[in-house]
């Protein structure tokens, strides 16, 4: 299908909670091969619908050779801690070592309406976290402590005044 641009902060609809995909049409069958398409390239683990700036619930991944997609995906457990780098193509070279417990489990549903879980630990786990952050209206920066969380907002703003 389409390799779609990636929303940067601070793009509104990256700030908007995202809503359920209520029936799988034409043009979400199109927007989750754009996802997948669009996330399966070297270095990106996962892409969420509004970074495209699709407000719906619908991500795509790409962990360990493991390229898939979860539409209305929900997180029903969380165990553990990591603490470890995470950036995000939303923010484009900002990384910051993040807190995200370090196992996730979501359930959703795929194109056919059929139930899917997705869950992990690592890399997996962090990325599911981030994904549903995204669809929440929330990016990684906002979970830093608030001393890097300012100075992260600092470096965004002087690069987008060059």
């Amino acid at each position: 299908m389409a390799i779609r641009d990636i929303r940067v902060v601070p793009d509104p609809v990256l700030r908007t909670p995202c809503d359920p995909v209520r029936r799988v049409t034409p043009a979400v069958r199109r927007l989750v091969q754009d996802l997948v398409d669009t996330v399966d390239d070297p270095g990106r683990a996962g892409l969420s619908a509004n970074q495209v700036g699709v407000s719906l619930r619908v991500f795509s991944y790409n962990i360990d050779g493991r390229v898939g997609y979860v539409i209305n995906p929900v997180i029903e457990d969380l165990r553990g801690e990591q603490y470890g780098e995470e950036g995000c193509l939303s923010l484009p070279g900002l990384w910051y070592r993040t807190r995200r417990a370090d196992y996730a489990r979501c359930r959703g549903i795929d194109l056919d309406g059929h139930a899917v879980v997705l869950e992990g630990h690592g890399v997996m786990g962090r990325m599911i976290q981030h994904e549903c952050d995204h669809l929440d209206g929330h990016v990684f920066i906002d979970r830093l402590e608030k001393d890097e969380r300012r100075a992260a907002m600092r470096l965004m703003r002087s690069a987008s005044l060059r």
